[in-house]
């Protein structure tokens, strides 16, 4: 038998957390806890004053990792579903769907709160490719198809799907070398050991500013400033899909814009930190685009034939 639906919010928390104050009449009367499972714990805790000043309660984040997000999902599902246990969750857990890892089913066993951040990865380059934009690289690697090799956090994490949609996107053959997690593939970049690789963008970016690692693409619409602070001289993912005129995956449901973040402050913060601050949306749509997304990488999944370990 499934969980009863829960109060998550997936990819990142998200102030409209207030949704669940119909559980009872004097929610929340106590802490709330954030359980965040796979990568950093940072916008839990810039967002948390933020619920602390909107609902009256201390917010307590919870770092739960491993196993793909599966400890941190579990520790919410088998909570009561009283608006109290929150879930801080990321690509992983669509991505766990589509490859049939994941023991829970986010749109079943969770009730979406909303989203408040986006994170883009960053391709980037060692020095020694001779690319120093998106058309560059696409025709080195097209020229000299399996010489590229690009590094990811393992199997069938967000960065090889990345990678693997680069891939079909664009018609290069280039090899993918896992490692068991973000920081030891990044380093192999860095040491020219692999030659690119889909970074998050809040860990490149130090590599980026040092000139260990050239910023070539960001998966991002920002634009102007924003992409800017990201990886300065970096192109907009979406004129690589423009220019190639092709669609991977479903169409994802634009999210309703509104006040949202208003707080200039911490969409300052997310911003520096490498995070897209989200517009207002609300519990309906959060639900479609976890529904997207997922349907996203089952699409993707089964155009590559990715499998997991």
């Amino acid at each position: 038998m499934r969980a009863a639906p829960r109060w998550p919010a997936a990819l990142a928390l998200s102030i409209a957390v207030i949704a669940c104050t119909a559980q009872a009449q004097d929610y929340p009367s106590r802490y709330i806890r954030v359980i965040v499972g796979p990568g950093p714990d940072i916008v839990a805790r810039l967002f948390g004053p933020k619920i602390t000043e909107t609902l009256g309660q201390q917010v307590v984040v919870e770092p739960r990792p491993g196993a793909g997000g599966t400890i941190a999902a579990q520790a919410v599902a088998n909570s009561p579903p009283d608006g109290y246990n929150l879930l801080l969750a990321s690509a992983s857990y669509t991505i766990n769907t589509a490859l049939g890892q994941s023991p829970l089913d986010l749109a079943k066993d969770f009730a979406p709160v909303g989203l408040a951040v986006t994170v883009p990865f960053v391709l980037v380059v060692h020095p020694s490719v001779p690319a120093k934009t998106l058309a560059e690289l696409i025709a080195y690697a097209k020229a000299n198809p399996g010489k590229l090799n690009y590094a990811s956090s393992g199997i069938g994490t967000p960065p090889h799907l990345a990678g693997e949609m680069f891939k079909a996107m664009a018609g290069v053959d280039i090899v993918h070398v896992p490692f068991r997690e973000a920081n030891s593939a990044l380093n192999a970049v860095v040491s020219g050991a692999t030659q690119m690789m889909f970074s998050i963008a809040s860990t490149a970016q130090s590599q980026i500013a040092g000139g260990t690692v050239r910023g070539i693409a960001v998966t991002s619409r920002l634009a102007g400033d924003g992409r800017q602070a990201i990886a300065p001289g970096a192109e907009a993912w979406d004129r690589l899909e423009q220019r190639l005129r092709v669609r991977m995956g479903r169409r994802r449901e634009d999210l309703a814009h509104g006040a949202g973040l208003d707080d200039a402050d911490l969409r300052a913060k997310l911003t520096t930190a490498g995070y897209e601050p989200a517009q207002k949306n609300t519990p309906r749509q959060f639900g479609a685009f976890i529904a997207a997304d997922t349907a996203k990488w089952v699409d993707l999944v089964a155009k590559t034939n990715v499998k997991a370990n």
